[in-house]
């Protein structure tokens, strides 16, 4: 097996904006030489990727709950805004740093603190997603064809393999031309819905899932823990960009509304859906409200599954070199692919209620993960030739930031809410809604500062906090 290079000083290998190379750099720092692209990329990175269908069920999810069409408006909004806020800043951090996402959890976690966090994320986000938008592609293309599925999901897949294999250059390329063509896609779906639905501004006691203000409250969970599954990955994109502050500023902003305006459209059409249609699924719903213009609209669907998949096996394979296993990134690109396949095979039936189920204990998990990252690029001296180093040092192997994230984790389980666990705060008062992401974070963020000046559990010196010292 060839050797993977783990070095914050890596080499120069000639990859600068190549469409057709295949990414010689995995997890290694990002040398200034190799550093191109334009802010701007990312909004149409995180605009094609958002432009999804995962987004639109979560929006039909509405009339389960017995929202209103300007509650569940509300409730996206603001979960839309506030989340994509944060992926703006870790974007922002991806700049500066010049590092995989999850790579900088090594920072504040250690090595082997930083794999637990990592290991979940990789399961769950890099095959969980991949999957997930599998699924939704493959059962679009069923539905105009007579492919079975393991066959139109194949294609898919392997299509997703080749782009994510070539890399980061060819990923923002494509996303870039997708937009444009996801834009007119669904701005056509979105006028037949708009001509064809209705919606409805009265709350339904009735529905199965109405839960007054504790229902409108787990909708907008549902939301803001989307943005967040994708929060691990979000420097991964960003990384090479030239490390200026007009970058960085630029790419934060670029990142937030590539996020947001997805994030409000696609979750608006899906309420529509959801209060027109009858069928029980977004897929089928989507069919019975284009009518005649169906084909059009499942094919739309399908091809959407592309600009997110990209992203999922990519950052699925990072976060395998990530977790030390010393393979090429490539070849963890080949690996997340066969087991998202196989998940995809397996976990087509009851879609809607697993997806949900995996998209909380996703963000249960990262929340908590992703407050300790940003107090320690803000609070613990990240931003530093030394604290950059740190991150390639393996011998760290615990450090107190995995205190912090643990606690998170265990300190919310309490308020857990979803059809595989709901902890015993959530049973006791359902009408609170989904608590589970902001306790987490905050107790995290609540352990990162009570010990973050204290002896490091690797026994190393504390990293320069001070303006001064800071070099990157």
């Amino acid at each position: 097996m060839s050797s993977v290079s783990e070095d914050s000083i890596a080499v120069d290998r000639g990859y600068r904006d190549s469409l057709t190379k295949i990414e010689p750099y995995g997890i290694e720092h990002i040398p200034d030489v190799e550093r191109h692209g334009k802010p701007r990329s990312q909004f149409f990175l995180w605009f094609a990727a958002g432009m999804n269908f995962p987004i639109v069920v979560l929006g039909f999810s509405a009339t389960y709950f017995g929202l209103p069409f300007w509650a569940a408006a509300l409730a996206i909004v603001l979960a839309g805004v506030t989340s994509s806020a944060g992926m703006g800043y870790l974007s922002a951090m991806g700049v500066r740093l010049g590092v995989p996402q999850q790579m900088q959890g090594r920072g504040p976690l250690g090595f082997i603190g930083n794999l637990f966090p990592v290991a979940y994320v990789n399961v769950f986000a890099g095959i969980g997603w991949a999957a997930v938008t599998v699924i939704l592609g493959g059962k679009a293309i069923a539905l105009l064809t007579d492919i079975p599925f393991w066959l139109s999901s194949l294609v898919l897949m392997g299509i997703q393999l080749g782009v994510a294999v070539i890399g980061y250059n060819l990923i923002h390329f494509l996303q870039r031309i997708l937009s444009y063509v996801q834009v007119i896609g669904f701005v056509f779906i979105t006028v037949v819905a708009a001509a064809n639905g209705h919606i409805v501004n009265d709350f339904n006691p009735a529905a199965k899932g109405f839960d007054g203000i504790g229902g409108w409250i787990i909708f907008f969970g549902w939301f803001f823990s989307f943005i967040v599954a994708w929060m691990p990955f979000a420097s991964d994109y960003s990384r090479y960009l030239p490390n200026t502050a007009s970058n960085r500023r630029g790419a934060g902003w670029a990142t937030m509304l590539g996020n947001a305006v997805t994030m409000v459209w696609m979750g608006v059409l899906g309420t529509v859906l959801g209060s027109t249609a009858t069928a029980s699924d977004s897929i089928g719903a989507l069919k019975e409200l284009m009518g005649g213009w169906a084909p059009i609209g499942l094919g739309v669907v399908a091809l959407s599954s592309f600009t997110q998949n990209f992203l999922n096996v990519y950052g699925g394979a990072i976060s395998i070199q990530t977790m030390g296993v010393p393979v090429k990134r490539h070849t963890g690109v080949i690996f997340i692919c066969i087991a998202s396949y196989l998940v995809a095979l397996w976990g087509q039936g009851g879609f809607n209620e697993g997806f949900t189920a995996f998209l909380n204990l996703t963000a249960y998990c990262i929340a908590p993960y992703v407050a300790v990252l940003v107090c320690d690029y803000l609070f613990g001296g990240r931003r530093t030739e030394r604290g950059l180093r740190e991150l390639f040092d393996k011998s760290r192997k615990f450090e107190w930031g995995f205190v912090a994230w643990a606690a998170g984790v265990v300190l919310s389980s309490p308020f857990w809410m979803s059809s595989i666990y709901t902890g015993p705060i959530a049973t006791a008062f359902p009408q609170i809604g989904d608590l589970s992401y902001y306790v987490g974070a905050a107790v995290a963020t609540g352990v990162y500062f009570l010990t973050h000046r204290r002896r490091r559990l690797s026994g190393h010196d504390l990293l320069d906090r001070s303006a001064a010292g800071r070099t990157l």
